[in-house]
């Protein structure tokens, strides 16, 4: 089995900033997160919104974020933190219920 080593001049959290800078690594990093709840895992709202916000801390970097998706952004943590993502998982929820998956997909922005 080969090695691999993490790189350590950076830390980790660097490290998954930089890698979300990759469109389809944070569509699946999101994805990750609405995943665990399909799979009755507990998953407080508190884990979704630091995912999102790292998701929009890489844009920041590469300076890719419209002020429309900051508005967005801002009213959706909202949300999380006023309703602890009831109406996001009761989604995800019923739609497994129904036979359903939701998947987030890179729009290549």
């Amino acid at each position: 089995m080969k090695e691999v080593k993490t790189p350590t001049s950076r830390s980790y959290h660097e490290y998954l900033i930089s890698s979300l800078k990759d469109p389809q690594e944070a569509a699946a990093y999101i994805e990750t997160f609405l995943e665990l709840e399909e799979e009755k895992e507990p998953l407080p709202a508190e884990l979704l919104r630091a995912a999102l916000k790292d998701v929009v801390d890489a844009r920041v970097q590469m300076n890719n974020l419209s002020e429309e998706a900051k508005q967005h952004y801002e009213k959706l943590e909202k949300v999380l933190l006023e309703t602890k993502g009831a109406e996001i998982y009761g989604l995800v929820e019923l739609l497994d219920v129904l036979g359903f998956r939701i998947a987030i997909a890179s729009g290549g922005a």
